[in-house]
């Protein structure tokens, strides 16, 4: 029981696809067990009441109670600060370790965090969001030092509807933005189904695959002191330290 990592994560209320994701991951794994929590989040856009959705007096909850099951990390298993900004989720982490002790990190630090522990230089950004907020989060990603080198969207708003999209389209942005250069792609949606794609997409393009969900689970769990290389087979990442401690 010394050895039990229990990880906590605040999802998006609208999202299929993580918890199923997350726990398929982690389903051969002893010790490691995946606890979620909740908050309102139906629409992904710029305007105020879809940015409004992600005012941290509404997730910070959301961490109280998952501090109340004895989790040894949080994440913010959603990628809002990819258009928020950066500071959006540092500030979120801090006040997650401030009310409840318990360390913390986001998708969108998750990623940022791979792309630069495998020393990405192209990178290729598949999601499933709108024109303008696809043009926000590269600005924001460039503000950070890791500029996309290509991109695939799908201009949807609706956040169920991302966890819809078949693997099979995913796979084909993945394969579009591979075929323009990029030497790492990043999936930068948590509701989108493309975990399960990334290992044997990396052995067909010879090309980082970096899932969102699966990256989320890769930082929570190395922050959380786990043994990240007993996920190895999801992807070459699970087999990378981070940079970020």
């Amino acid at each position: 029981m010394a050895m039990r990592k229990r990880l906590g994560m605040i999802t998006p209320s609208s999202n299929s696809v993580l918890e199923p994701v997350t726990s398929a991951v982690l389903a051969g794994t002893s010790g490691v067990t995946a606890h979620f929590s909740r908050f309102r989040v139906t629409e992904i856009a710029l305007d105020a009441a879809a940015l409004s959705q992600f005012d941290a007096s509404v997730m910070l909850p959301a961490a109280d109670l998952l501090a109340d099951a004895k989790v040894d990390a949080i994440a913010w298993n959603g990628t809002s600060a990819s258009w928020l900004g950066i500071q959006r989720d540092m500030s979120l982490c801090e006040a997650i370790k401030a009310r409840t002790g318990v360390p913390a990190t986001t998708s969108t630090l998750a990623c940022i965090d791979a792309a630069r522990a495998l020393q990405a230089r192209r990178i290729g950004l598949v999601s499933p969001y709108t024109d303008d907020v696809q043009r926000r989060i590269g600005h924001v990603w460039a503000e950070a030092g890791i500029a996309p080198h290509t991109e695939r969207h799908l201009g949807l708003r609706d956040n169920f509807s991302f966890g819809e999209v078949e693997p099979r389209v995913i796979a084909g942005m993945i394969h579009a933005v591979a075929a323009e250069g990029a030497d790492a792609v990043v999936i930068l949606c948590t509701n989108l189904d493309g975990a399960g794609l990334a290992a044997s997409l990396e052995r067909e393009l010879d090309i980082a695959v970096l899932d969102s969900v699966a990256v989320t689970l890769w930082r929570t769990l190395s922050l959380a002191g786990g043994d990240i290389n007993t996920l190895s087979e999801w992807g070459r990442i699970f087999r990378t330290a981070p940079v970020i401690r």
